[in-house]
Parts: C-alpha cells; structure tokens; sequence
C-alpha cells in the first residue's frame, strides 16, 4: 500500500494548472515540456487573433445541431478539459462510447482519439462536430450558420484572408486554441531541472518505481508522458479499439496511451472510464 501512495504521489507531481501561449523556450530533452518542439502546421505558431478566434468556437454551442453542446461541453476547463462521466453525451443526449480524454499538451500529438484516427489536430477538432453521435452538425449547415455572424465573417477573412471562412479554417482555429493548452513547471519539472526540494520524499520514491520497478514509462515515456502508440491492457469490454482503423490481431482492443500532464483534473479513467480514482489505475495494473 505505501508503494501504492508514493506512486499516486509521483503523478500529484507531474501536475500543473497552467495555460499559456506557445512560445519559443528551452528545456531539458526528457521530462519538461519544450514549447520551441512544437510542429506548426505552417512552421510559425498562430497570431494571438487566430487563437482568439479558435477560442471563441471552442466555447460557441452553434457548432452543435441544437445550440446544446460546444467543444468545452465535453472538454470542460474546469474538469481537466473532459467531462467528469466515465461516457460522456451527445448534444442529441445519447450516450458516448468512450471516455472524454483530457486535451492538455496535445501541440505534440501525432495522432488523437483513442483509437488513432486522425492524424492531426485539425482533424480531430472538426470530427466531434461532424459526428452524428456527438455535435451531429453537418459543414454545410455550420458554414451557413456561422455567416450569419458579423464577428467571425470579419474575423476568419482578418485570419486566413480570402480563403476566409471555410471548413479548413474551422479545423485550423481551434487547433491553433488547442496548441496553446500547455501544462508545464510542475512540481516533477522543476525537479527534474535540479530543484531537488520540488517533490516531496514520497514523489521521488513513486518516480523511481515509476521508471524503474514498476516500468510505467515503458508506454508513459517523455515529457507528455505517452509513447503515443496503442496497447491493450487487458479490460476485455469488447471494443476492438485501434483495431478497426488498422485491422489486426495484434491491434485488437489497443488504445493509445494517454498524456499524464494533468491527470489529476480528469477523472475517471481509461478509454471507458471504468476506474475513478488514480488509487484505482494503480491498483488496476500492479494485479
């Protein structure tokens, strides 16, 4: 049990409530955040305007069929960026499949959801709101809503000039949102950069059965904590996971790691949110 707790504190540790503009910075290769890493899509981070703009349809419910749901109804700031359900629900009020998964340091990502099947972020942005079971809003009708108003007609010909407001532009806004959703300076991160009074006793011995004994960074590796691949950790709840977007045995019932930044904030757990407690996910993989 007391190994247990040191390892729950580890990850306490590896936590920081902390949004900020991307910026050019440095930082130790393994374990902090190194904001000058992130791949732009045009190789220079977003103005402060096409944030602004990412931001505000980050928290419009227009982007949802009936006005309910936005993009932070299920990824809430004030829930970690989920939702707090083990499945969350569509703006038509059905239930979801799978576990919200938080949003922090996603600016690293190379593939999103959990099962991989977008291969940026601007996909994966545009695909809740397409999807009938989530916003269930088509392009075309959000198109025609979203210039009926005055502020993002402006906004998106200022941002992305004539190409203006079109579909590419929606996924490219609240990507350029998303990148600036950055946890860094934890406890762990000052202390990997030589504060050795950041974590207390107890996170440094969870952090060495963390990379050690318990080999947690085995698919919980660098500084967002994920291997960014896909493993299947025995549930047995019957989705076949990354295996329907690349058929294969090895691929069945594997979901992609998720990032620890955070992982306080969010509960509950796993890709069907079937463990409420970090206490829980420990005790889940050391039997």
């Amino acid at each position: 049990m007391k190994l247990k707790r040191e390892a729950l504190r580890f990850l306490l540790g590896c936590c920081c409530v902390q949004l900020c503009l991307a910026v050019s910075g440095s930082a130790e290769e393994i374990g902090v955040p190194d904001t000058s890493t992130i791949e732009f899509p045009d190789g220079h981070p977003p103005t402060n305007l096409e944030v602004d703009l990412g931001k505000t349809l980050f928290f419009d419910t227009r982007l949802s069929i009936n006005h309910r749901e936005s993009c932070a109804s299920c990824h809430n700031p004030d829930l970690g960026f989920s939702d707090g359900m083990a499945k969350g629900h569509g703006t038509m009020g059905a239930g979801l499949g799978r576990n919200t998964p938080h949003i922090y340091n996603l600016a690293w990502s190379t593939v999103f959801f959990w099962d991989g099947r977008a291969g940026s972020l601007e996909e994966q942005a545009l695909g809740p709101i397409q999807s009938p079971g989530e916003m269930n809003m088509p392009i075309d009708s959000l198109l025609f809503r979203l210039r009926q108003v005055g502020y993002y007609r402006n906004s998106f010909a200022k941002v992305y000039g004539k190409s203006g407001l079109v579909k590419e532009n929606i996924g490219k806004a609240i990507a350029a949102f998303e990148r600036t959703l950055i946890s860094k300076n934890s406890p762990f991160d000052m202390y990997i950069q030589g504060d050795k009074t950041a974590m207390a006793p107890e996170a440094v011995r969870g952090m060495e059965l963390f990379t050690h004994k318990a080999n947690c960074v085995a698919c919980h590796s660098g500084p967002n904590f994920t291997d960014e691949s896909f493993h299947n950790i025995g549930l047995g709840d019957g989705d076949i996971g990354r295996a329907k977007i690349v058929p294969g045995a090895t691929l069945n019932g594997a979901f992609k790691t998720p990032g620890l930044r955070n992982v306080v904030l969010s509960p509950p757990y796993l890709h069907d949110g079937s463990l409420g407690s970090l206490e829980e996910v420990i005790r889940y993989y050391n039997k």
